[in-house]
């Protein structure tokens, strides 16, 4: 009997399980496109879910930050993402850059992104076109935050909420000259590392 190769077999293994993934988004427990609620955490990609606190926090702060009609880029970040389409808000707009192809479901707002080949965008995606940037890189590396950094730098007109690992802020601070800020991002999970906000404004996560 023919049989497909390891290649091609990974393709379709591939193809049916976003294609499973979106049915789910879709049909079970009512949800619809603008929740990804099933959606499980993937360790091997470095996904972790913030609390619904946490999420309600960053997207009423991004939301702030950008104004009124603003557009605001979550990068690597989709539980803000995901509260910002829940806040159902006229006055702004979102969009998801994300490696994970399960969050296809949101249709045009998904732009997929890999940190390692940072400018690799499509052309709708112009330089300095969203208000602010949230973004949350993988990874606690300097490697990893130069190359999100390289992104961040391209998509903002110039403000900055960045999510990552305490042990990161010299790194941030050099890299991209945010500031720690006094709000201390929670996951659904504990996490071994401290993680911090920072930001390149005076932003509403201080007093």
């Amino acid at each position: 009997m023919p049989q497909l190769s390891s290649h091609a077999l990974a393709a379709l293994h591939e193809f049916y399980a976003e294609q499973q993934v979106k049915n789910t988004l879709s049909t079970s427990h009512g949800l619809t496109n603008q929740s990804f609620g099933s959606v499980e955490e993937d360790w091997q990609l470095s996904q972790f879910w913030y609390t619904e606190e946490t999420a309600l926090k960053l997207a009423e702060e991004a939301i702030a930050a950008a104004g009124k009609g603003g557009r605001i880029a979550c990068l690597s970040s989709p539980s803000v993402y995901q509260k910002l389409k829940d806040l159902k808000r006229e006055d702004c707009s979102a969009c998801l850059l994300e490696y994970d192809k399960r969050f296809s479901v949101h249709g045009d707002d998904f732009v997929f992104y890999d940190y390692n080949y940072p400018l690799d965008l499509p052309k709708n995606v112009e330089a300095n076109s969203f208000d602010i940037v949230v973004a949350d890189p993988p990874y606690l590396s300097n490697e990893c935050l130069g190359k999100t950094a390289e992104t961040i730098k391209y998509l903002t007109k110039g403000k900055i909420l960045l999510c990552t690992g305490a042990v990161m802020e010299d790194a941030a601070a050099s890299i991209l000259g945010v500031k720690m800020c006094q709000f201390i991002p929670q996951h659904t999970r504990h996490l071994a590392n401290e993680f911090r906000c920072y930001a390149n404004y005076d932003c509403g996560l201080d007093p």
